[in-house]
């Protein structure tokens, strides 16, 4: 893997999280689990590959920083 690099500090989503939902969430350009707090649960649930698994992780890593999914509009 020449000249490539890859940024092993930190996963970008919680351990657990199956690969169809970090899939979905790059489709709406979010690469990162603080992007996601611009996102309500209801249009988390709305993309192909989010299911309420992965939801119910991104939750518990946010309210271990102390964050949350955007309130309902």
């Amino acid at each position: 893997m020449l000249g490539r690099t890859k940024d092993v500090s930190e996963p970008a989503f919680p351990k657990g999280v199956a690969k169809p939902a970090p899939r979905a969430l790059a489709s709406v350009g979010v690469f990162h689990l603080d992007q996601v707090t611009r996102f309500t649960e209801a249009e988390l649930l709305a993309l192909h590959g989010m299911g309420p698994k992965a939801i119910g992780l991104i939750n518990y890593a946010h309210r271990a920083q102390g964050k949350s999914l955007a309130k309902d509009k």
